[in-house]
């Protein structure tokens, strides 16, 4: 799933308190942290649901004999869904209402509980958590890293979109030529770009903060701060499955 640029806010005034502003910046990015908690938590939710119930899971898959053999209509657009709700997001942030936000992005996340539950039905339990850890500990690290870090990280963020770009293109070329190969090196690269993504975009919700700090749309702000960091979470966890899942056949 692509991450994209969800804007940035008109800045509404000067940073006049430096206490005060880092105060706030804080309590901000705990907000962001808990938001993004929460979606994780509850994609997890939906994908285990789905794995331990065979009658929920057959509203979105296809069997036979017991295995997982493809999706159906409704598992289709549900994994499509999420990007539908992307854009429009991206492309009405400015115009959208608080609730309307909030209602976007838990949606996004429970959708998005249908596509990792993918997982579950092809690696093994074990691997699964064993991979979300070490995801979870180089998260950490990266936002870490870019919640800190004195370094200006727009150029890096510009390319590191691009690569997404590349991704999305590279994945549905890969879809016609099946090539192991090629779906290895699409892996590889998306491990580095969105643990770039990591950094970047933690630096960017201080920024946007920053833009946003003294108005009412800070909780906004919090919100979309934590959809990109949730993307980047899910991304990079996902192309880790690749490298360090264990199959189940």
């Amino acid at each position: 799933m692509a991450n994209p640029n969800f804007g940035t806010f008109n800045r509404a005034g000067t940073v006049a308190d430096q206490a005060s502003f880092d105060v706030g910046l804080r309590a901000h990015m705990v907000r962001v942290y808990n938001y993004m908690a929460s979606g994780l938590a509850l994609s997890g939710i939906v994908a285990f649901g789905l794995f331990s119930s065979p009658e929920l899971a057959g509203l979105f898959f296809q069997f036979q004999a017991g295995r997982l053999v493809g999706l159906n209509m409704l598992g289709w657009i549900a994994i499509f869904a999420p990007l539908g709700l992307l854009l429009l997001v991206s492309f009405r942030a400015a115009q959208m209402s608080l609730g309307a936000v909030q209602a976007a992005y838990w949606a996004v996340t429970a959708l998005m509980g249908v596509s990792l539950s993918l997982l579950l039905f092809r690696y093994t339990g074990a691997s699964v958590a064993r991979t979300f850890f070490i995801t979870a500990a180089a998260f950490g690290a990266l936002s870490l890293y870019g919640y800190t870090t004195k370094r200006d990280l727009s150029a890096m963020g510009k390319f590191l979109f691009m690569g997404v770009i590349g991704l999305v293109i590279a994945g549905l070329v890969n879809m016609f030529m099946q090539s192991s190969m090629m779906q290895f090196m699409i892996s590889a690269a998306g491990v580095l770009i969105f643990s770039g993504l990591i950094a970047y975009d933690t630096q960017k919700i201080k920024e946007q903060y920053s833009e946003a700090w003294g108005t009412d749309i800070i909780e906004k702000v919090a919100v979309f701060g934590a959809l990109s960091l949730y993307l980047d979470f899910v991304n990079l966890f996902q192309f880790l499955m690749s490298f360090l899942g264990q199959s189940r056949d």
